[in-house]
């Protein structure tokens, strides 16, 4: 019964992470087919990754060309990030945030105890992973893959996503509020992507040039043991058994904890409040500031871990090109297309990345709106003398300013890792202009839930995630995956101003400044006829 209605609550939701992995699987297929059809191809461009272990951070495990084993390098990481966090999130909402709504408490009064939820949560994310595994194989197959790799292939995503069950369902035992508990798994996701890339990027190639052995890093990831499968090449079960295991001893801590602690507890308590507030959190700006404190400093971190990263890559590459001609022949050709440098393109990729964690970061300023109002304490704030438009209108000015700071953090961590390398490109210069090159489109991410909010606000959190999910998807990845250019230009992000043999095009963000400020202006009007209240 306790299924059922979590299934039938969150069915959309569902549908739209297995959806989304079933439609980057199948169409990373065709891209690599239509792409990287043959096998010269194939060889060159891992003879490039593997010549450039900086590649391999974002990529996967070269293992020698074939259109199977290939695909299974450019897409298995990328599907294992979403299973990942489809998995941590189904895990918090259906713990940590059962609790603080009170549901949990009300439920392990009755007969059902304490157990029958997480067993619950744990059926429904064992379902959805099982989904998950299944359209990826099927997927792969109908792309005239090999039916065993790509059952393998499924089959590691799913495993993949179980482990991050686990591990969701334990942060929200060490985590007293679902923020924190997504936050701190979700985080735990990308470590797992990264530690993986890095022990990819220091592994040992192969005599042929075209396959590596992964180092120490790669094996403490969950991530990195679905990629010890070999899919296509070497068709090894055995390493599934290590993230089912580690799900497994989560699952089971998860349970020990939960049966000794009180409903509602944590293992890290929350901080004892001053009785009085601070003189600098007077006014509602400072409030909402303080609110969301914890959650911008996270994403400013990301940006200027990633501004770091890309000058450390840019420069990494630019010697390969120079040193390594004949395994660079088709990096040399992409960067002679684009008519920029090596370190200009990445620094333009890399930023459009930044340009994503700057605009979620915007999308969480509404979405806390929500949440505040939901609770009931906005009601009380707007009864004051501050009024319903000060207090939405202090929320939009600090995702603006949060989605500034953002991108001024990734200008300065590239700036001074490409200084600090002696690199003397455009590139060095670029950054700042790069960083403003973002704004425009994560203003999108602001104003368009901004008035969602304001017009159904049942739907700001469904809505906001899904439209930004959907233009990572056609934006970042939709060349990846060979998505059509009339759906990739409904993305913001593929309006972004570039570099290029003629300069900068802002047309593209010029439009997205006007349509932000249009919507940002509807939602402030609109909000002054529409009741603040538990809608």
């Amino acid at each position: 019964m306790l299924y059922r209605q979590r299934l039938r609550r969150d069915r959309w939701q569902l549908v739209g992470w297995v959806l989304g992995i079933a439609l980057m699987a199948l169409f990373s297929v065709a891209a690599v087919a239509k792409t990287y059809g043959d096998y010269a191809t194939q060889a060159e461009i891992l003879k490039v990754a593997l010549a450039t272990p900086a590649i391999l951070v974002f990529r996967g495990l070269a293992r020698g060309p074939g259109l199977g084993s290939f695909t299974f390098f450019e897409i298995f990481t990328f599907l294992s990030l979403l299973a990942g966090w489809m998995s941590t999130f189904m895990a918090v909402r259906h713990s940590r945030a059962e609790e603080e709504a009170g549901r949990a408490e009300m439920i392990s009064s009755t007969p059902a105890g304490r157990m029958l939820p997480l067993a619950a949560t744990v059926l429904h994310g064992v379902v959805a992973n099982v989904l998950a595994s299944a359209v990826v194989a099927l997927a792969f197959i109908a792309e005239n893959l090999d039916p065993g790799g790509s059952v393998l292939a499924g089959a590691a995503t799913g495993a993949v996503g179980i482990s991050f069950l686990g591990i969701g369902l334990l942060a929200g035992e060490f985590m007293s509020t679902s923020r924190g508990a997504n936050a701190v798994s979700a985080s735990l996701v990308l470590v797992a992507y990264l530690l993986r890339g890095f022990g990819d990027a220091a592994g040992t190639p192969g005599a042929d040039g075209m396959s590596m052995t992964a180092a120490w890093p790669s094996w403490i990831s969950p991530i990195g043991w679905g990629q010890q499968t070999f899919a296509y090449t070497g068709d090894r079960w055995w390493p599934l058994l290590l993230p089912l295991g580690l799900g497994a001893l989560c699952l089971a801590v998860t349970a020990l904890i939960m049966d000794r602690r009180d409903v509602g507890a944590a293992l890290v308590a929350g901080r004892t409040g001053r009785a009085d507030a601070r003189p600098a959190l007077n006014g509602s700006f400072a409030l909402a500031a303080r609110l969301q404190m914890g959650s911008i400093i996270g994403w400013c971190v990301g940006g200027l871990a990633t501004g770091l990263l890309t000058g450390g890559l840019g420069t990494a590459v630019d010697a390969v090109t120079q040193t390594n001609p004949e395994a660079t022949k088709a990096l040399r050709r992409m960067v002679e297309a684009q008519g920029v440098s090596t370190s200009q393109l990445l620094v333009s990729v890399f930023f459009l990345l930044a340009g994503v964690l700057a605009a979620a970061c915007a999308l969480q300023a509404v979405i806390r709106a929500r949440q505040e109002e939901a609770a009931g304490t906005a009601p009380w704030l707007v009864s004051q003398p501050l009024g319903r438009i000060r207090w939405f209108a202090d929320y939009l000015a600090l995702g603006a300013l949060t989605i500034v700071a953002v991108m001024l953090l990734t200008a300065a961590g590239a700036w001074v890792s490409l200084a600090a390398s002696g690199d003397t490109s455009a590139a060095v210069g670029d950054v700042w202009i790069s960083a403003i090159d973002q704004i425009p489109a994560a203003l999108i991410f602001l104003a368009v839930p901004a008035l969602v909010f304001v017009v159904w606000p049942q739907a700001t959190i469904p809505v906001g995630w899904t439209v930004l999910g959907v233009a990572v998807l056609l934006g970042v990845f939709g060349g990846l995956i060979g998505v059509d250019q009339s759906m990739t230009d409904v993305s913001p992000f593929s309006h972004t101003p570039v570099p290029g043999p003629g300069g900068r095009d802002w047309t593209g963000g010029f439009w997205m400044l006007g349509i932000s400020v249009a919507a940002a202006a509807a939602a402030l009007a609109l909000m002054r006829r529409r009741e603040v209240g538990a809608t």
